[in-house]
């Protein structure tokens, strides 16, 4: 491995939450034992039940985490973007991968392997609590999850997931972010989530394009959402 390859992920670990404001040296002992890999688009990296590899620091691309039913219906878990990590459970239940990995676009990832991180864990107690308080955090978004696809309609799960993403409102439409991609993440199928977007369109909330989605009324949407503060 080139070392300028090393190094610059060394510098990149400073920001990936998970190993944030960390002393150098820690930095250097998670490198010298992660492997840089490389997967093109529509690639696997791994199955669900699948060995586990390690822990995975997703340094560019995008991934998304799947579950797959026995009739073929995919439930995306969750999309993963540069700085996040993935297969933390399995490191620490000893457990095969919960879920299938699929590149979205060419992606570059950096497996650490989990005996390896674990010693590392014990060496540094600041990369422990870390790792634990991230762990956590992730836990907390599963539950979110449950909740939303058990207690929120469709309209209610598309509209809040609309105003988290929007950046000055605006969410720009990735080539795989399509109406099914769309609809995985939320539990639902394609054309509930194309008369879902028609519906708040038609109300004035959103206006949708080819390359961009903008949100027109925030606080209309906010309540669709049901958001509190609406």
């Amino acid at each position: 491995m080139p070392d300028r390859t090393r190094a610059s992920f060394t510098a990149f670990l400073a920001d990936v939450p998970y190993f944030k404001s960390l002393d150098t040296k820690v930095y250097q002992a998670l490198v010298a034992v992660a492997t840089h890999y490389t997967y093109t688009e529509g690639a696997v990296l791994f199955l669900r039940d699948d060995p586990c590899p390690g822990l995975g620091v997703l340094e560019q691309g995008t991934l998304k985490g799947v579950r797959i039913s026995l009739d073929g219906r995919e439930q995306i878990v969750k999309v993963f973007h540069p700085g996040e990590v993935f297969c933390a459970a399995s490191v620490f239940t000893g457990r095969p991968c919960q879920l299938t990995m699929i590149a979205l676009e060419p992606v570059s990832v950096w497996m650490i392997p989990g005996q390896e991180l674990l010693r590392l864990m014990e060496r540094f107690p600041a990369l422990m609590h870390s790792v634990v308080r991230q762990f956590a955090e992730r836990v907390c978004g599963l539950v979110d999850l449950v909740e939303d696809l058990s207690l929120r309609t469709v309209e209610m799960r598309l509209a809040r997931r609309l105003l988290e993403e929007a950046t000055d409102g605006v969410i720009r439409r990735d080539r795989w972010a399509t109406q099914t991609a769309i609809a995985a993440r939320l539990g639902t199928v394609m054309y509930v989530i194309n008369r879902t977007l028609r519906g708040l369109e038609e109300a004035g909330l959103i206006s949708v394009s080819r390359e961009a989605l903008t949100i027109l009324d925030p606080e209309g949407l906010r309540a669709r959402a049901g958001m509190r503060g609406a």
